[in-house]
């Protein structure tokens, strides 16, 4: 029997932190991603400060940023690792869109639409939010939105100043 060889895919998370060591953090998380087989790390996004969206009033200024990966694992098992890279970094998920040490947000897995429990790909509010557009433009402004049809670099450029 012969050993078949996974496909890889190209997927992107998104990043963001406001609380302590928020750029330190973030920094970790992508070298406990780095750590996993069937996880190569391509680009990493520079890394932008902006108001926490949609939280509690007075909440910490977020620093956001996103790495593309290429993996062998399928868009669940990556999911699972995000989760476990957040919780072995503290993250607490007490308050919705709360003040968090870390948040790793699987935006797309190749040119996949994915709608199951728990997993919806590419991410529903990404079209919405600068500080996730900005840096995946930054590292992928010509990858094409499976959803929309549209380029991330159009997206951004949509979403306007």
């Amino acid at each position: 029997m012969e050993h078949e060889e996974k496909l890889a895919v190209v997927a992107y998370v998104a990043l963001g932190s406001n609380l302590g060591d928020r750029q330190g953090t973030i920094l970790e998380a992508v070298r406990r991603l780095r750590r996993y087989p069937g996880v190569e790390i391509l680009q990493v996004s520079d890394l932008v400060e902006n108001e926490a969206v949609g939280g509690p009033e007075g909440s910490p200024m977020f620093l956001n940023g996103v790495v593309g990966v290429r993996t062998t694992l399928s868009a669940r098992e990556l999911l699972e690792k995000l989760l476990e890279v957040e919780r072995s970094l503290g993250r607490r998920r007490e308050v919705l869109w709360g003040p968090r040490k870390i948040d790793m947000d699987l935006v797309l897995y190749g040119d996949l639409v994915i709608e199951e429990e728990g997993l919806v790909v590419p991410h529903p509010r990404m079209g919405e939010r600068r500080f996730v557009l900005g840096p995946l433009g930054e590292i992928a402004g010509d990858v094409v939105h499976p959803g929309t049809g549209t380029t991330i670099g159009e997206m951004l450029r949509e979403l306007g100043e």
